[in-house]
Formats: C-alpha cells, structure tokens, sequence
C-alpha cells in the first residue's frame, strides 16, 4: 500500500483542529486548579497524552479513508461525530464547570467511542485497534471526572 503523505497529515492536522477546537478559547484557571480530585495528575501530561492520542486517531482515520469499502461513509460519519462530542466536553466541564453533565457526556462519548472501534476494526483491524490508548484514556477521563463530582 503506498502512502499519501498529504492525506495522512490533512487527517492528523483535522484531528487536531476539531479534538482541541474548545480547548483554544477555555483557560483552565483557578476554578479547575483548586478542585478536590481523586488523582491529581501534573498538567504537563496532558498535552502529552493527547497529542499521542489524536496522532493515532488521524492515522486511523487514514486507514478508514484509504480502504476500499463501500461501507467506510458510516464509520467516518461516527469518526467526526464522537471527535466533535470530545471537544464539547472540554466546553461543559472547563468553561461552564458542568461537572456532573460533563461525566454523563463523557460516558456518552465512550459509547460512541467504542461504537466507532468497532466499525474501524470491521474495516481495517489496524485502524481501529490505534483507537484502544484513546478508549483507555476516556475511561481514566471519566474517572477523574467522576471524582470531581464526588468531592466538589
């Protein structure tokens, strides 16, 4: 299989865009920093965690676009849909600190997650095992989230 390379970095770079599209006008701030959580992770990792999760997500979402079958309009739809479900969470929970809504979405979003898992791995076993480490990632989200919710 040849690689585009321009497909494949337009698919990074979209994942970027619409992933941290709320995140640009959101400064996290004291609201957030004072919080009582159940795991107080540094914030440094985040940015980390993420860029490694939306490169694996672009290149997954590359694999969907390079396939071959006809079935892939569907799985690309639920791409885009749960990515835009995941920048809107950092709406509601940083911006509006909507913390017990923003659980319940988040929980919606793993849903659509392991949805869109799914459907990748039905098309391109690759393309939807990249997505596991986000999957992951969500549930440890929730989690902290959760906590937030218990202890605030």
């Amino acid at each position: 299989m040849k690689i585009n390379i321009k497909k494949l970095v337009l698919s990074i770079i979209i994942t970027f865009l619409i992933g941290n599209f709320f995140a640009i006008f959101i400064n996290i701030g004291d609201a957030y920093l004072n919080l009582n959580k159940g795991v107080n992770v540094p914030g440094f990792i985040f940015p980390i965690v993420w860029s490694v999760i939306y490169t694996l997500m672009g290149i997954s979402l590359y694999l969907i676009l390079e396939s071959k079958n006809y079935n892939k309009d569907k799985s690309i739809i639920i791409y885009f849909f749960q990515l835009l479900i995941n920048s809107l969470w950092t709406l509601c929970f940083f911006k509006f600190h909507l913390f017990l809504f923003s659980f319940l979405w988040i929980i919606f979003l793993i849903i659509l997650v392991i949805f869109m898992i799914i459907n990748f791995y039905k098309i391109n076993k690759l393309a939807g095992l990249l997505n596991i480490l986000y999957l992951l990632w969500l549930l440890f989200a929730a989690y902290l989230n959760l906590s937030i919710v218990i202890l605030n």
